[in-house]
């Protein structure tokens, strides 16, 4: 009885930081979302506007093309992030001269700020100045220009944020093939069953909560992403690459329209949760099969 009111005690005063710095902010964007607040009105001050913020949301085109933009980047990235850690997982499983060394490098994108990210690969595709325009235009007379064509921005945009996060999900799905046992799959091997009939049938579902966990991870991720498409293309050319993030950041800080913005925020953030709660029922229910 007396370490459990110790360890409250020392847990205490985290906790009241920890609710100041985020619940209270969390619970003052709750309040300014259900008011029209602009700066360039401050004269008349918060107006109460009940659910209208909301209501506007559903009739906001651009607020659902940005929806509709970062949902299907979203499911882009994760899948083929999920396909290329899968692959590169399964070939870090097997022993290979400097694998060590590799491993080391192949993580060091993740150490890297997101805006740092952005602001590399900006410097690598700007026309005139970037590799990567230079030599496709030098070697196959191909003009590559973020800023003017939509697929070029989203095929760098992809790139990015695979080259980012595809060691996270690569790391995450070999410690998970390295803690499944190996017995079953070659059992399976004598009994005469190939090694994809072993990926299908045994390997994916023993990883599975694992992949649901980087799955979640990702998803959530990839929805709030701000900073590298910021730096990479400020959300153009025009609006193609204009996801939820920049769109949110537009509202609220050039037009400065604090409760709208603090809506649409909300609003990711349900959505958010939603997908968290179906996520969970999926994990336990397989936890459920297993036992």
């Amino acid at each position: 009885m007396r370490s459990t009111r110790m360890g409250w005690g020392l847990l205490t005063p985290t906790l009241v930081i920890l609710g100041i710095v985020g619940l209270l902010p969390f619970l003052y964007v709750i309040w300014v979302g259900f008011h029209d607040w602009n700066i360039f009105a401050a004269a008349r001050g918060m107006i109460w506007a009940g659910a209208n913020n909301y209501r506007r949301l559903v009739f906001d085109q651009a607020f659902l093309d940005a929806m509709g933009r970062t949902l299907l980047f979203t499911v882009l990235v994760v899948g083929l992030e999920l396909s290329l850690g899968f692959l590169l997982a399964q070939t870090l499983i097997k022993p290979f001269p400097g694998r060590t060394i590799f491993r080391t490098i192949y993580v060091l994108p993740l150490v890297v700020a997101p805006i740092a990210v952005g602001a590399t690969w900006r410097l690598l595709v700007i026309p005139g100045f970037g590799p990567i325009p230079y030599y496709l235009d030098k070697w196959f007379d191909f003009q590559f220009r973020i800023g003017t064509f939509t697929e070029h921005a989203w095929l760098i945009a992809l790139l990015m944020d695979i080259w980012h996060w595809t060691p996270f999900v690569t790391l995450t799905l070999f410690a998970g093939l390295t803690a499944i046992p190996k017995e079953p799959m070659e059992q399976a091997l004598v009994d005469g069953a190939n090694r994809w009939q072993v990926f299908r049938y045994l390997t994916i579902p023993m990883m599975m909560p694992v992949i649901l966990t980087v799955v979640f991870i990702r998803i959530m991720d990839a929805l709030r992403i701000v900073d590298e498409i910021y730096m990479l293309t400020n959300g153009g050319p025009g609006t193609a690459t204009t996801f939820v993030g920049i769109h949110i950041f537009r509202v609220v800080f050039p037009k400065t329209d604090y409760g709208y913005g603090s809506a649409m925020s909300l609003l990711v953030l349900y959505f958010t949760i939603v997908m968290s709660w179906l996520l969970f029922v999926a994990l336990s229910q397989i936890g459920k099969q297993r036992e």
